[in-house]
């Protein structure tokens, strides 16, 4: 939860089992900004959320693996038989209370697993010159 305690300056951001979609907000945007791929979030009690393309696309979201991992409090990699995410591989990690117990869970479309890099790098040998060539016209 959100609390109005003001500290320099700044806010204090505290969740729990029973955070909503409005409190997790801040966390789902971040992770989705740096990754710049689907990410989902929810608490043990509340739906939460789902972004893709830098948009909130569900504030009462809920998945097959987000609700394992909730159950379980292990991270899993996995590929959802059902679900927004049905057939894409995905992977969502417990977010744990200092005692342990799962709080929430938070997960992300793993685009990693979808790629197999070795034969990527085998049948194009030139990509990592590619990769260095795009980021110098970047600068």
């Amino acid at each position: 939860m959100i609390c109005d305690d003001e500290f320099n300056g700044a806010f204090c951001l505290k969740i729990c089992s029973d955070s909503t979609a409005d409190d997790l907000e801040p966390i789902a945007i971040a992770i989705h900004t740096l990754l710049g791929i689907p990410t989902t979030i929810r608490s043990l009690n509340c739906k939460g959320i789902r972004m893709e393309r830098g948009m909130i696309i569900d504030r009462e979201y809920s998945g097959p693996i987000l609700e394992e991992v909730l159950r379980t409090n292990i991270s899993i990699r996995a590929v959802p038989k059902e679900g927004v995410y049905k057939g894409k591989s995905v992977v969502v990690a417990p977010i744990r209370a200092p005692s342990g117990e799962v709080i929430g869970a938070i997960g992300v479309v793993d685009l990693v697993a979808a790629l197999d890099i070795l034969v990527m790098f085998r049948e194009y040998p030139g990509v990592i010159d590619e990769v260095e060539e795009s980021r110098r016209k970047m600068k």
